[in-house]
């Protein structure tokens, strides 16, 4: 199981993560916590590390230290993360071409703070996408994460937090 985060934006739009989601991420237990950006606070990290390992890419906002984009094996699959401001639009054409340009079976991204989980075949590649949304600053829509099981058939839980 994997937890999935975008947006928390600690220090820049919140004080701090929700007690909510380090309680429902500790009560999931995630073997591995993928964050899309915009951590803005590398105590973010820190503190999701005390759950499981974490591996974040920068977002537009954020000035640590963080790759662009990262691509994760799990479950027999090739997920990638990305944030998604780098993209000319977040439309699910121009994803999915990234998904392809990048070789993975699922692309992970977030800037939007909404969440999002479609697939699509794509020169006869099956491609998803996922957007968790922001537990901290939503955006038209409710705070929350996701949770993925990776697979052939990749599951995923949206989780709310109120």
């Amino acid at each position: 199981m994997i937890a999935v985060l975008s947006d928390t934006h600690v220090g820049d739009k919140a004080k701090a993560l929700p007690i909510p989601l380090l309680e429902k991420l500790e009560e999931i237990n995630p073997e591995l916590i993928l964050h899309a950006g915009d951590v803005t606070s590398p105590e973010v990290l820190e503190t999701l590390e005390e759950i499981a390992p974490v591996i974040a890419v920068r977002g537009n906002v954020d000035h640590l230290s963080l790759p662009e984009e990262e691509i994760v094996e799990a479950g027999g699959m090739r997920i990638g993360v990305i944030h998604g401001h780098q993209l000319l639009s977040l439309n699910a054409q121009f994803l999915s071409l990234k998904a392809l340009d990048m070789e993975v079976d699922l692309l992970v991204f977030g800037h939007t703070h909404r969440f999002y989980f479609d697939s699509f075949s794509v020169y006869g590649r099956r491609v998803y996408l996922l957007n968790p949304g922001s537990p901290t600053f939503p955006r038209w829509d409710e705070a929350g994460f996701a949770v993925l099981k990776p697979g052939e058939e990749p599951t995923v839980r949206r989780v709310k937090l109120w």
